[in-house]
């Protein structure tokens, strides 16, 4: 698997895991702690997590599972990348560096790897990129980003003080939502930002396209496989789909050695054609 280096040099997995409604109850938290620890030993370093996940519950059981995987002996904190996101909400000055730490004791960690303003919201940018830098300097995160902002909302941080050491921004890209092609991602790779897929499979219902089907099989892969090969075909995009079941979690994992051809690009834009026009950003 390829490496995508952020802007001040921290490298990330080129594909990862979600954990988008894991955690969320009592009922489901042993199976979603297996899960995560099933996906370790498969090989996943990357796992992206946010305190709106379950309120909490999400980076709990996630924080439960490596801290078991680290103990025996599956892997070292040093091999693992560690997303986090702060609600807009509480994306204060002071209320950020709280929500951060928050985090932190339900991961059982002492730094988040990269720690993302979940979606824009009314407190002004300029006081979450001060708590976020304060919270880099401190050693509590390596970097920061953004999550859900487009291209305008990109400008409006660019032009505040600090704003331009973002690291990355995560939004739903996948075949079926190319919005961001058409203004936000050649402004993103004009700074060499990289992009963070989340839905990169939009949420399975890809797995059953036929035209990646078609597709899957002259190259012996799965539409899911195809999916995801598409999303990090540019080499500066990294997918994080959620996967629960370990036979998914091996599919996906195995997408990163899949190149697609030219032939094939096409048949995909040709179903699923490149934005001619300014679209908002799909959020889910």
């Amino acid at each position: 698997m390829h490496d995508v280096k952020l802007p001040g040099g921290v490298t990330l997995p080129a594909l990862g895991m979600g954990t988008w409604r894991m955690g969320e109850s009592g009922a489901t938290k042993a199976g979603d702690t297996a899960a995560v620890r099933q996906a370790v030993e498969v090989g996943y370093r990357l796992f992206d997590t946010a305190e709106m996940y379950g309120e909490g519950g999400a980076e709990s059981m996630l924080g439960q599972a490596l801290g078991e995987a680290m103990r025996a002996g599956d892997v070292r904190r040093d091999e693992l990348v560690i997303v986090s996101k702060v609600y807009p909400h509480n994306a204060g000055r002071e209320s950020a560096v709280a929500a951060c730490e928050r985090s932190l004791r339900r991961l059982g960690l002492d730094q988040l790897d990269l720690y993302l303003l979940h979606w824009p919201g009314s407190i002004p940018l300029a006081q979450t990129v001060e708590a976020f830098e304060r919270l880099r300097d401190a050693g509590r995160l390596r970097e920061w980003g953004v999550s859900n902002f487009d291209t305008d909302d990109m400008q409006a941080l660019w032009a505040v003080d600090g704003g331009a050491r973002c690291a990355a921004n995560q939004i739903w890209y996948s075949v079926s939502q190319r919005g961001a092609e058409f203004d936000l991602l050649p402004w993103m790779r004009e700074r060499g930002l990289p992009l963070m897929a989340y839905s990169p499979i939009d949420q399975a219902a890809l797995a059953a396209d036929r035209t990646l089907a078609a597709i899957g099989r002259c190259v012996q892969a799965s539409a899911a496989q195809v999916a995801l090969a598409w999303a990090m075909r540019a080499g500066d995009v990294i997918a994080i789909p959620k996967a629960v079941k370990v036979d998914h979690q091996r599919d996906n994992l195995a997408s990163t050695r899949l190149t697609l051809d030219a032939e094939a690009i096409s048949a995909i834009d040709r179903s699923f054609p490149a934005p001619g026009r300014k679209r908002s950003l799909a959020i889910n």
